[in-house]
């Protein structure tokens, strides 16, 4: 075998790796689905510019921001099956604040096996309410007209 072979074999191999790693989500072109989040709990106005932090935007009672963030579950909630189906749940963010996530599963996955204390990932729309707020738009627009969102459970992928 010569130089040239071993180097063709070595670039073949490194394309499948990098193919099987995009695959199976460790390699994204957003670090939360890696696992590893850039900042905590970050927000991004619509065109994806960082403006502050999850915790800010329910202390200034933001709406219509793309956040991403980690938190813990801290209670599974009952579906909501009145028009669009969504799973509920309430996680707990790094800064003690409380967000009701609202999965639509109808458009995405149900995420199997969720429990209280569970970490969950995630991307998709705040809107501030009383309560703190609700994240939803936590999947993929069959439209293509809205920024698309996501969960992240024991590393699987929900959008």
């Amino acid at each position: 075998m010569n130089i040239k072979s071993i180097k063709k074999i070595v670039g073949v191999v490194v394309v499948l790796v990098v193919v099987v790693l995009q695959w199976s989500g460790v390699i994204e072109g957003d670090n939360f689905k890696s696992g590893q989040p850039s900042k905590n709990n970050q927000i991004h106005n619509k065109s994806g510019v960082t403006s502050g932090s999850l915790s800010s935007a329910i202390k200034n009672k933001q709406s219509d921001v793309i956040v991403e963030g980690v938190g813990t579950v801290v209670k599974v909630l009952p579906d909501d099956t009145k028009g669009s189906q969504h799973q509920k749940f309430i996680l707990k963010i790094s800064s003690g604040e409380t967000i009701l996530v609202a999965h639509n599963i109808d458009l995405a996955p149900r995420i199997s096996g969720i429990s209280k204390h569970d970490e969950i990932i995630f991307k998709g729309e705040f809107e501030w309410n009383e309560r703190g707020g609700v994240v939803h738009w936590t999947h993929h627009d069959p439209r293509g007209n809205h920024e698309g969102g996501w969960l992240k459970h024991m590393g699987k992928v929900y959008e």
